[in-house]
């Protein structure tokens, strides 16, 4: 039984991890008036921070707690990668997008690396059983 939530837990950091990752990717270039508007790096920080302590508390796992972090990484160094189409989503640019794209980077790979390290040096995490009816003695007097 431990083993299939561990696994739900699994799949579902996962899944919101990459999700997360996607849409800070494709908020990079957002401008508001010829001005790169950095919401992805803030988004990066925070969501970075905030998805593997939940990993970590919801499924009482470390490893679980690990795999948001190495998600958002594979996917933001994918978005570094030119496609065979020739399409890549982190361009360089001007140089305020260039320091918007590396802010990103930078900050989203230190604010991993600290939650997994917060999350590994944490103590385990005691899930709570239900209490047991009766006195515990084994039998009614």
């Amino acid at each position: 039984m431990r083993v299939l939530r561990l696994l739900g837990w699994s799949v579902l950091a996962v899944a919101v991890a990459a999700w997360l990752a996607l849409v800070e990717v494709f908020w990079l270039p957002w401008r508001v008036g010829g001005v790169p508007v950095p919401v992805s790096l803030l988004v990066a920080v925070v969501g970075n921070l905030m998805l593997v302590d939940a990993a970590r508390r919801l499924s009482g796992s470390r490893l679980v707690a690990v795999l948001p972090a190495v998600v958002w990484l594979v996917i933001a160094i994918a978005g570094t990668m030119r496609r065979p189409e020739g399409d890549l989503l982190l361009p360089g640019g001007d140089a305020a997008t260039q320091a918007v794209t590396l802010g990103f980077l930078l900050f989203g790979v230190v604010a991993a690396a600290f939650a997994v390290g917060r999350a590994l040096g944490a103590e385990p995490v005691r899930q709570v059983r239900p209490a047991r009816a009766g006195s515990g003695s084994g039998g009614a007097r």
